[in-house]
Parts: structure tokens; C-alpha cells; sequence
């Protein structure tokens, strides 16, 4: 066994970052005004909308430390973000960028990633993903010089998809009958495209499967391939990261920390270790929590930032979901795709080890769907060595620059790649940590694989990784309350934007929903979500207030600050 896998084998020492207050029962307060079930960024910013317009909030987190997905954790001397990879639309004034303003006070601080944020690499070719519409239109143009006039049409269809988002963005604050009466004019609103699978509007433009292969390269932050996606999913994606690619100064934790003192400041509080068994109900409305521990929680509003499938499904009693008839609505979605993921510690900084700011997307091929089929054909997955569809590279430690002040001489790599539940379903049930030296080997050959993948395209890194651990669905199971392990939430495909149901107001008098169920995946998607979850509780009067407040507000920029100011046809 070599040096690599035995260090990957050490005794695992607790994080050292926990975000949030312990739960106890003697630390509750007598009455809230409502109650946020999960700390991911969406219930965050529920919960501090809610506080600023003078709301008592109470957050419950059943994990170790706040953030959800937006997380990090340190172990052996590095530090590593579990989903928060880097973030786009926070160079400039956006909506994103004023709602991360707004919730965390001005206190987030960015940093720019390489003007090549993204790199596709189909074999051994690849494209670069480079920030500015001109920029990126430019290297299209270079690449596929026959396809000028396409690529020229795919930016003003990714334009005009993300506009009709507004649209369909503002239809989930009206009841379902008034969507169905609107109907008409969101069908005008709303071009074509809007959400037919993205393949099949691509290959309309063009011909040629290898531009399409490239546009489609970051597939992965939505979990679906081009012939499964929705369209929208992928406008989404590509037009967030179009002016470049951010990641927050301090690392993921920053995001929670920066957000809770808004909490705080109206009496609120984010507990952690606080989990919830069930949403109480009494005449068909929610009206309180009940904890694994018993205690039982009051509040007027509740507000799941559990996903759909544990809201509905698991925290609502099985005759209130019945009645609302959430049993047959959750038929009509799916569970995100699952993954596996790789943690990596190195000695020496990012600079000495060529470490660059920019995600590697590394592809077998241009046939993006048909090698993530022949992947999960296998239904045993009984070899290890299989060849994984998709491999995604990112390299925290050099986006982030506090990181060599915090980690001296340290540096880390994240990778991340598409797996089945399956793959580790006869180890559920297994305590974390605890799962066996079958496990620990099919994972062992599993991070070979990943690694074999890091040093083929970094070949100095060979030999330097110190300390390196591996995540599996299982993983995410326990730690972020998924039932198998799905990191996405929904699956992102056209039917799952067509259930007018996932909606902030549930059918259950008292229950919301927020985060990234409500509108799409990713941290923008969760956190908008969240927004506008407190903007239809407050009502129209109290929510178009706070509305303003977020668009106008202009906190004193902050050492660190990263301000943009593009050209207008990049905006």
C-alpha cells in the first residue's frame, strides 16, 4: 500500500469549525416568531430577511456545524468546503451580490478566480471558459470558427432564457390558481426553449457535437447531462459564471458566520445538534417542531429548508401529507444525481505547486450522455476501476487569499465525480467512520482512480499529497440528512420545472418552504429562494419593503472587496 492510501487511513480528528450554538432545551427562549428547520444558505436567508423586518427566528441544524451545503471542515492541519466550490454574480451589483450584501451586512468579503474560471477537457483536448461575454464569445469564436454565427445566437438565447426566469421566478408567489390563470401570458413571456432538455435546443443551433460537448462542460453543477437537463438549469449555470467565477475570502464557513449576528440582532439564534423528528400539526396547521430529544417547539410559522422529499415526506405527519395530497405530488420528481468526492492535503503553498484558480472539468469524450449511461448500466458497480464519466477538479486554497495566513505551507484540492447510490447501499445503515475494511478498500481503489485522474493533468503533484480522505453518499446521508445521498436536491430535468406545487407557501396553513427546491440548485438559486420565501410570508406590503431595502442598500465597501465593473453587453 503506498504512503498516499496509508495517510488516507488516519484516525479522523473532529472539525474545528462549528458554526452556531449547541442546542439545549434550557437555552430556548419562550415564544418565536418562527421557527427555520436546516441552516443550508436558503433557510439562512429566510431567517435573516425575516430578522431585519423585527422577527424573532429560531434556526435548527441537526449537523455539527451551520451552512448546509455551504460548510467547511478541517482535518490534520487543512481545510476543505464541501459544496461551495466558487460562485458567479458577485463581481457587480447583481441580485446575488446585493442579497449576500444584505444578509451578511457587508461582511462577506470575494475574491476573482483566474479569468479562466472553467476548463473543458474532452480527451485530451481543451477549451477554456473565460470571463467577460466578449471574452468568452471570442474563445468560442477562436475554437469553432465555423460556428461564429451559432455561438453568437446561443448567447443571446441564454440572455433571453435567464429574462423569462424573472418571470417564472415571480409566478412562485401566486396561489396555484392564479398561476394557472396566468398561464397564457407566462407562455408569452417565456421563449421557447424555456424548458425543453438543453440538448435538444442546442442541436437545433448546430450540428457539431463537440461545440456542444464544451458548451454543456459544466453539466455538473446541476448533476444532469445535456439530453436530461432542462434547458433553464443550463442558462442558469453558464450565465451565472459568464463574467467569471468568485470564491469567498475565509472559505465557505465565512457564508453562515457572516449571516447568523443578523439572526441574532432581533433575538433570534441558530442552533446546532438540534434535530427535528417531526413538524407538529394540530387542525391541518403546522404550529411547532418536535425535537429528537422530545422537547416540543411552538412558534406560528415553520419553515422547512429540508428539501422537498424530508419535508413532505418524512417531517410532515403521513396523514397531513395525504390530505394536502403531497403523496402523489412527490411522484412527480425525483432525487438529484449522488457523488463522490476526494479531500487533499498538500505540503508546500498553492504558488510553489502551480496550483492555479481555475476548475478543471475532465471529460473521456465529447459524449457526455452516453458515458454517464454506460456508467450507471452498471447496476452492481463490482469494478472499481470502471471509468468514471466525469471528473471535477478545485483547487480552494489558491482561490482563497487568506487561506496562507490560516494554513501556512498548506495547500488542499478538491475532487468531485458522479456515483450511485447503489454503489454503497450494502453498507447502509453502517455508523460513519465505522463501515468496515470491505468499504474502506472499494473507496481506496475509488480515490485512486480520482487521484490517477489529478496527476495525468498535474503530474508535479505526484508524490506531494501529505493527507487525502474520501466522501461517498453515505457521507452525505449522514451528515446533510438526504436519503441517498443527493447533493442537488431535485433532479433538474423539464418536468421538475413544470410542478407549480414547490412553492414557498405550502398547502399546509403555517408551513413554507425554502432553499433549493423552491427555484434551482446552487447556492444564487438556494439563496434567492430563501428571499423570496420571507418576501411572500411578510405579504406584499411589509415584502415589497424589504425588497428595497435589498436593492438600495450600499454598505461601506470593505477591505477586500471585489468590484467589477463590466462593459454593458457583459451584464
Amino acid at each position: 500500500m503506498s504512503v498516499e492510501k496509508q495517510k488516507s487511513k488516519r484516525a479522523k480528528k473532529p472539525s474545528t469549525i462549528r458554526i452556531g450554538k449547541r442546542y439545549r432545551p434550557t437555552r430556548l427562549a419562550e415564544k418565536y416568531d418562527a421557527i427555520v428547520i436546516g441552516s443550508g444558505i436558503g433557510g439562512l436567508t429566510t431567517a435573516a430577511s425575516l430578522s431585519e423586518m423585527g422577527q424573532k427566528v429560531l434556526v435548527l441544524e441537526q449537523h455539527y456545524t451551520a451552512g448546509g451545503f455551504t460548510h467547511a471542515y478541517s482535518r490534520e492541519g487543512y481545510e476543505w468546503d464541501v459544496g461551495v466550490h466558487y460562485i458567479g454574480d458577485v463581481g457587480y451589483p447583481t441580485m446575488s451580490r446585493k442579497l449576500f450584501d444584505f444578509v451578511s451586512n457587508g461582511n462577506l468579503k470575494w475574491a476573482t478566480m483566474d479569468k479562466v474560471y472553467d476548463r473543458i477537457f474532452l480527451g485530451e483536448e481543451s477549451f477554456d471558459l473565460i470571463a467577460g461575454k466578449e471574452s468568452f464569445r471570442d474563445e468560442m469564436h477562436k475554437r469553432f470558427p465555423d460556428e461564429k454565427e451559432v455561438i453568437n445566437k446561443y448567447l443571446i438565447m441564454l440572455s433571453k432564457a435567464n429574462k423569462g426566469m424573472r418571470w417564472f421566478t415571480l409566478s412562485k408567489l401566486l396561489k396555484p390558481w392564479q398561476q394557472k390563470l396566468m398561464m397564457p401570458l407566462f407562455k408569452l413571456l417565456l421563449p421557447n426553449s424555456f424548458n425543453r432538455t438543453t440538448y435538444e435546443v442546442l442541436r437545433e443551433l448546430t450540428s457539431n457535437e463537440k461545440l456542444i460537448a464544451v458548451l454543456t462542460g459544466q453539466w455538473g453543477d446541476s448533476g444532469v447531462p445535456p439530453k436530461k437537463s432542462s434547458f433553464i438549469i443550463h442558462c442558469l449555470i453558464a450565465k451565472h459564471y459568464l463574467n467569471g467565477g468568485f470564491y469567498p475570502v475565509g472559505g465557505a464557513s465565512k457564508m453562515a458566520e457572516t449571516i447568523i449576528p443578523q439572526i441574532q440582532a432581533s433575538g433570534g439564534e441558530v442552533f446546532t445538534y438540534a434535530e427535528v423528528s417531526s413538524i407538529i400539526i394540530e387542525n391541518n396547521r403546522a404550529v411547532g417542531v418536535k425535537m429528537k430529544d422530545g422537547t416540543e417547539i411552538t412558534a406560528p410559522q415553520i419553515i422547512s429548508n429540508a428539501g422537498a422529499f424530508n419535508t413532505y415526506q418524512k417531517l410532515l405527519p403521513e396523514e397531513t401529507a395525504k390530505h394536502f395530497g403531497y403523496d402523489k405530488k412527490l411522484k412527480k420528481i425525483a432525487p438529484s444525481c449522488t457523488n463522490i468526492g476526494l479531500f487533499i492535503g498538500l505540503k508546500g503553498d498553492p504558488k510553489s505547486l502551480g496550483l492555479p484558480k481555475t476548475n478543471f472539468w475532465i471529460y473521456l469524450d465529447q459524449n457526455h450522455d452516453k458515458n454517464v449511461s454506460d456508467f450507471f448500466e452498471d447496476a452492481n458497480f463490482e469494478n472499481p476501476n470502471m471509468p468514471l464519466p466525469v471528473i471535477y477538479i478545485s483547487f480552494p486554497s489558491a482561490k482563497d487569499p487568506s487561506f496562507a495566513e490560516r494554513y501556512p505551507n498548506r495547500s488542499t484540492i478538491e475532487i468531485v465525480a458522479p456515483a450511485s447510490y447503489k454503489m454503497f447501499e450494502k453498507w447502509k445503515g453502517t455508523a460513519w467512520g465505522k463501515r468496515g475494511e470491505d468499504y474502506e478498500n472499494y473507496v481506496e481503489q475509488l480515490s485512486e482512480l480520482m487521484l490517477q485522474a489529478l496527476y495525468k493533468k498535474m503530474p508535479q503533484l505526484e508524490g506531494k499529497v501529505d493527507y487525502f480522505e474520501a466522501s461517498t453518499p453515505l457521507s452525505t446521508e449522514f451528515f446533510c440528512f438526504y436519503d441517498r445521498g443527493e447533493i442537488y436536491g431535485l433532479e433538474h430535468d423539464p418536468s421538475r420545472f413544470k410542478q407549480g406545487w414547490l412553492q414557498p407557501k405550502s398547502q399546509v396553513p403555517g408551513l413554507w418552504l425554502t432553499g433549493q427546491d423552491v427555484l434551482s440548485c446552487g447556492v444564487a438559486g438556494a439563496m434567492i429562494a430563501g428571499f423570496l420565501t420571507a418576501v411572500q410570508m411578510l405579504g406584499w406590503k411589509k415584502g415589497i419593503k424589504l425588497a428595497k431595502q435589498v436593492m438600495s442598500a450600499k454598505p461601506e465597501p470593505k477591505e477586500g472587496w471585489v468590484v467589477i465593473e463590466p462593459k454593458t453587453s457583459d451584464v
